[in-house]
């Protein structure tokens, strides 16, 4: 059997442990991913315990708790509470999800938190989107038109304008890109779940004109096409929306093209 070592520096080591509340009766215990760039030390699991009769109902509520009461230390990207941002995408009991809108009630045990998996970090929970967000500015995420815009308003019909449903919900969260095997191994080619749902919302509203020009350009074997409809980003998807669905409508499209 081929067996694989890690590099000594990035195997996680058991971190501190931090002490139980005094007086609490309701306690829960958290197990969240630490990295510090500038520590030099392996990345490790810090230890945490709540009182969760003083503790909001969501994953991100206990986090602002531990950091605002415990450890001012803990980094974590945050903003809307209201799974709109998408800022707080992070690895929550296996599960790439939105910390603001994942329920404390629906994990089982102990809770662990990494950040999103197969990125690069940052520090702690806070992973690098740099190359997410340029792949999706590849894609010219806006309306490319040739002719002259009306002088008003640029109308569609409501059958045209149901089309985009489905796709325009999307928060750029990364939790979809980040659960595919595919993106895990061809992210600097495959433009990955999220780049490509933003792709096809494009293609299919009826007020843009560079429909060809946008199929062209995902011409290609591994922009598009190391999609094997593993179906993991429509299953993690915090917005239930189905990626892997307008990956599928491209690649007809391709076929329809051509005949």
């Amino acid at each position: 059997m081929v067996q694989f070592t890690l590099p000594k520096n990035s195997k996680i080591t058991t971190g501190k442990t931090w002490p139980k509340p005094e007086g609490a009766t309701n306690v829960r215990k958290f197990q969240i991913y630490r990295w510090n760039p500038d520590d030099g030390k392996n990345p490790q699991v810090d230890t945490y315990f709540l009182d969760m009769d003083k503790c909001g109902p969501m994953v991100l509520d206990a986090l602002i708790k531990i950091k605002n009461e415990i450890d001012p230390t803990l980094t974590f990207r945050r903003s809307c509470r209201e799974g709109i941002c998408g800022s707080c995408a992070m690895n929550i009991d296996g599960i790439n999800t939105l910390a603001c809108i994942y329920g404390l009630d629906e994990i089982k045990g102990d809770v662990k938190i990494y950040p999103l998996p197969h990125m690069p970090v940052v520090k702690d929970l806070i992973p690098d989107l740099t190359h997410f967000y340029a792949q999706h500015a590849s894609i010219m995420p806006w309306l490319e038109t040739k002719t002259n815009r009306p002088a008003k308003e640029w109308r569609q019909s409501i059958e045209d304008r149901k089309k985009l449903d489905g796709l325009y919900e999307c928060v750029m969260c990364a939790s979809c890109s980040t659960s595919c095997p595919s993106y895990w191994w061809n992210g600097d080619r495959y433009l990955g779940p999220a780049a490509l749902l933003h792709a096809y919302r494009w293609i299919i509203d009826s007020r843009d004109e560079a429909t060809g020009e946008r199929l062209d350009a995902l011409e290609d074997p591994f922009k598009l096409y190391r999609c094997h409809t593993i179906m993991n980003c429509s299953k993690t998807c915090p917005k239930g929306l189905n990626p892997a669905k307008a990956i599928a409508e491209i690649k007809k499209m391709m076929v329809e093209r051509l005949v």
